[in-house]
């Protein structure tokens, strides 16, 4: 059976607490209204049992004369049951001391399925009790009920099978009555979502992936593409009946008797090609996407490892690839002295467990100080050679193009080109060209883009050090402004660009720039603005484009100084457009 839809969770009636005692309460203050004498009601029964649906393995239960085990499946309730097979000489009884009130009477029940199952109590300080059931193929609930003695304290409470018999399921033990001081099972708690979620052996058509244990959780839910695709009672699975050389997004959920968490957050992988061959590099870009630049130097702003940037970035652009003695050619030095002592050793490790948690890390070519110049064949050929040398050693998802003195729209077209064609499909290009760069289709940024759109990932265009600018209707704008970020990109969805291919890069803070630095809810006005035309500022454009990109920012560190402000508001609303 399927469970029943409460908000998508799956959700258990278990040990409600009866309504006992009502009517004494209402005498009591009728009494204390006749005579002024004080009553009281009398405390609500409850399930002096604990671990009653063995949610928590057999945890306060002793099993002897037999094998005991906890089963997903069937169960009565929640996600668990008991499962116990007897042998020749024992019954496989599993039994547990809970506390009683003397003088007190209590109702003994469970749910049974399977062979002979019997449920009972000893050391009631009274008449000991039991009932049995002599076998069932559904659930069949066993009741029966005690009182204690005088100077009782504990009872213990049995389940068993029979000598040589097929196994039992027992489900929902409870013990109904006064609280001898033992307490009940609290209320369980939804489970957190997992973390950690990575992928492993993928092939043509299976991907194997593993996830950090939920503290509660008895079970978990893998999801392809946000379908349910398997679950899983331990921390991995692997997902078959794939499509060869396809990506592919996953994320998995904790259940326990309370329901469903949340999703994870999601990772890509591509399977296999059919007949041998390496799936693309790494994890497809989201659908819509924050990217942010991670510095390689200490500027002022927060020093960071990779592993410290927030889960909020889905693409992590290395700032930046060093200029060498070759024409074209580049290469990367990590700060180390500058970062604190962070090793290329650990960088590289950063790199894989970003790239296992869904995220794409890659080398960023440029900056304000970049020198790297690609003018020619010979250059675009050691360009497009040093940074596939730079992806197999670090393990780059691809390459950012930032470069800010001047682009040759000829030769970096080739370069990328020819990068593209060693590295594979799943090569992620991504530019960030200034405001000047992209006012005309006839600039070289905005030609090399539109040069390599097939294989161009997205354009986050800096909003930012610039000055005043013509917007897509004609009308200047300047920096600052919703409608600076709106009619600025404006030109590049009418020019040409696709809208998953336009993204608006900004400041993470007023120290990260110059000026144009803009509150994180502005980005989030222009980015509704764009995608759905609400939260427009002066300028609305003439259609709506619900698949742009999203937002770049510099930097993650500059972010980070000022307590994440910028991811936290901004990813969420990037990673909820529709």
């Amino acid at each position: 059976m399927e469970p029943s839809p409460v908000n998508g969770r799956r959700t258990r009636r278990r040990y409600r607490r009866p309504l006992v005692g009502v009517a004494t309460a209402v005498l009591a203050a009728g009494a204390l209204t006749a005579t002024g004498m004080a009553g009281s009601a009398e405390a609500a029964d409850v399930n002096v049992a604990r671990n009653a649906g063995f949610e928590s393995g057999l945890a306060n239960w002793s099993c002897t004369g037999g094998t005991a085990t906890t089963v997903s499946s069937p169960v009565h309730g929640g996600t668990s049951a008991l499962q116990a097979t007897p042998t020749g000489q024992g019954t496989a009884r599993c039994t547990q001391t809970v506390s009683v009130k003397p003088d007190s009477t209590y109702t003994l029940s469970s749910w049974v399925q399977g062979g002979y199952a019997y449920l009972g109590a000893s050391g009631t300080g009274t008449t000991d009790v039991s009932t049995w059931s002599p076998g069932s193929g559904s659930w069949t609930r066993l009741t029966t009920s005690f009182k204690t003695g005088p100077n009782t304290t504990s009872v213990d409470v049995y389940t068993h099978g029979w000598y040589g018999q097929a196994a039992y399921l027992v489900d929902d033990v409870s013990v109904s009555g006064p609280d001898g001081g033992g307490g009940t099972d609290p209320d369980p708690e939804i489970p957190a979502p997992p973390a950690g979620l990575g992928v492993g052996t993928t092939t043509s058509s299976s991907v194997a992936l593993s996830w950090n244990a939920v503290p509660g959780a008895s079970n978990y839910t893998v999801y392809r593409n946000g379908t349910k695709a398997t679950t899983a009672t331990g921390t991995s699975a692997t997902v078959t009946g794939l499509t060869s050389d396809t990506e592919y997004q996953f994320s998995v959920t904790a259940t326990n008797a309370a329901g469903e968490s949340a999703k994870s957050a999601s990772v890509s992988a591509r399977t296999a090609k059919e007949g041998g061959g390496e799936p693309g590099p790494g994890p497809s870009v989201p659908k819509h996407a924050v990217t942010g630049y991670w510095q390689n130097f200490n500027n002022g702003a927060t020093v960071q490892k990779l592993s410290d940037v927030p889960a909020n970035y889905d693409i992590i652009a290395v700032s930046f690839a060093d200029a060498t003695n070759t024409p074209g050619a580049v290469t990367f030095n990590l700060d180390t002295a500058g970062l604190n002592g962070y090793t290329v050793d650990q960088f590289k490790a950063d790199i894989k467990a970003k790239q296992a948690a869904g995220k794409n890390v890659i080398i960023s070519v440029g900056g304000e100080k970049g020198t790297v110049s690609v003018n020619s064949d010979a250059s675009a050929a050691n360009f497009a050679d040093s940074l596939h040398s730079l992806i197999q050693e670090y393990g780059f998802n691809g390459v950012d193009i930032d470069l800010e003195n001047g682009l040759n729209s000829t030769y970096m077209t080739k370069a990328l080109r020819s990068l593209s064609q060693k590295v594979g499909s799943g090569l992620v290009i991504t530019m960030a060209p200034q405001t000047i760069d992209m006012q005309s289709t006839a600039g070289e940024y905005f030609k090399t883009a539109l040069n390599i759109k097939d294989i161009l990932t997205v354009v986050n265009m800096q909003y930012y050090n610039s000055g005043a600018m013509l917007g897509c209707d004609g009308k200047v704008y300047s920096q600052g402004s919703v409608d600076f970020l709106t009619a600025l990109a404006c030109i590049q969805l009418e020019g040409g660009l696709a809208p998953s291919q336009v993204g608006l890069g900004v400041p993470a803070s007023p120290s990260a720039a110059g000026g144009g630095y803009v509150a994180p809810s502005v980005v989030n006005a222009a980015l509704d603005c764009l995608a759905s035309g609400t939260n427009c500022g002066s300028f609305k454009p003439s259609k709506t484009y619900p698949a742009i990109r999203g937002a770049m920012t510099w930097s993650t560190a500059w972010d980070a100084k000022s307590g994440n402000a910028w991811s936290n508001a901004v990813g969420p609303h990037v990673h909820g457009l529709p």
